[in-house]
């Protein structure tokens, strides 16, 4: 059995390169769509076995980013400031700079410049008694009201 997806692929693709089975004949038994295999069979016409190798389909930029330069002046404001976002909001406003609270404190924060507050743990005291000895035995002495004769 294939331990990576790079082998599962290749198992799949080899037979139809090196053209022992149809593409077609090999759909019909692969557990994957045919559109995959074609597409896996290209990219190991093109690449070679690193061609199987998985990608990442996460974007690797963001359109709506803020841009370097205002971050930049964030940090620089809240360094020389100690200001929080909302106020440094206020100074970028005096700057025809618009952006928004939770914008600001995401770049702060992201930065390392928040402030680390300590939460104050509860310590309890237990007083220990002293006892003597025989302290730690009960002993429960039972009074018969009416004592009953010849019992």
């Amino acid at each position: 059995m294939p331990k990576t997806i790079k082998e599962e692929r290749l198992r799949w693709v080899l037979p139809i390169y090196n053209k022992e089975i149809k593409l077609i004949d090999a759909v019909k038994v692969c557990p994957h769509s045919q559109r995959s295999i074609e597409r896996w069979l290209s990219a190991y016409r093109k690449y070679g076995i690193e061609g199987l190798e998985s990608k990442s389909t996460r974007p690797k930029t963001n359109p709506n980013e803020t841009p370097i330069r205002i971050k930049e002046r964030i940090i620089e404001l809240r360094k020389e400031t100690k200001l929080c976002a909302k106020k440094l909001k206020w100074k970028l406003e005096k700057e025809n700079i618009v952006l928004h609270r939770n914008t600001i404190h995401k770049i702060i924060k992201k930065d390392g410049l928040t402030r680390k507050y300590r939460i104050r743990k509860l310590k309890y005291k237990y007083i220990k008694v002293s006892l003597t000895r025989g302290e730690l035995v009960e002993i429960d002495v039972k009074y018969v009201p009416n004592l009953i004769e010849n019992q």
